[in-house]
């Protein structure tokens, strides 16, 4: 099925094509993807009023998050994140439990490689357990929130060890989610989103090296 323009930019945004403080210009953008001037204009339009693109003047640019919002969005994102683990431990099939293990396991090959790459792996992995809730309307605030996440400049997977650290983290969460323990679940993937929180920080504040 051909992607619409908004797809098309959306994704280009969640790839780091474009990224915060970039201009958007519509001729270029419709030139770029092959489409009319018409989709690419309403696809802006509707990428505005989500929040993921805002006005400078007469351009459109693509949105950053402050100190503030970045805290509202992993205040939120924890708990959603949280609650879908709980759910999935009570939820997930014998398939989608061994998927995730897998996950993992594949994943491990690209510790101290592309930062992108792992953070690409890292998305699949969330989304299966969001999915893997059987939740369908958690499903969806947890694509609004991970949406925003595309508005960060970069991955906290280019953090020196966060990689390795991090799928340790997942390793615990798929346990927990295998077990069926949905106490130990919650608990796991709400500490390793706050320590993502916390890498992020100090990424910002200049405290971390990035490779």
């Amino acid at each position: 099925m051909q992607k619409d323009a908004y797809s098309l930019i959306l994704e280009a945004i969640e790839r780091g094509d474009y990224k915060p403080g970039d201009r958007l210009v519509e001729s270029e953008m419709a030139e770029r993807l092959g489409v009319s001037r018409t989709p690419v204009r309403e696809a802006l339009q509707r990428l505005e009023t989500q929040g993921m693109l805002t006005r400078d003047g007469r351009s459109l640019i693509v949105a950053s998050l402050d100190h503030n919002q970045l805290a509202e969005l992993y205040t939120v994102r924890t708990e959603l994140e949280g609650l879908a683990a709980r759910l999935a431990a009570r939820h997930a099939t014998d398939e989608e439990v061994r998927v995730l293990q897998g996950m993992v396991a594949e994943d491990r090959k690209l510790i101290g490689g592309d930062p992108r790459a792992l953070s690409r792996a890292n998305k699949r992995f969330h989304r299966l357990i969001h999915l893997a809730s059987h939740n369908r309307f958690l499903v969806q605030q947890l694509d609004l929130v991970h949406r925003s996440m595309a508005l960060m400049a970069s991955t906290t997977f280019a953090a020196e060890g966060r990689d390795e650290v991090a799928l340790d983290e997942h390793e615990q969460i798929v346990r927990a989610i295998a077990a069926h323990d949905g106490d130990a679940a919650y608990h796991a993937l709400k500490s390793h989103i706050s320590k993502a929180f916390e890498t992020r920080l100090r990424v910002d504040a200049g405290e971390l090296r990035t490779r």
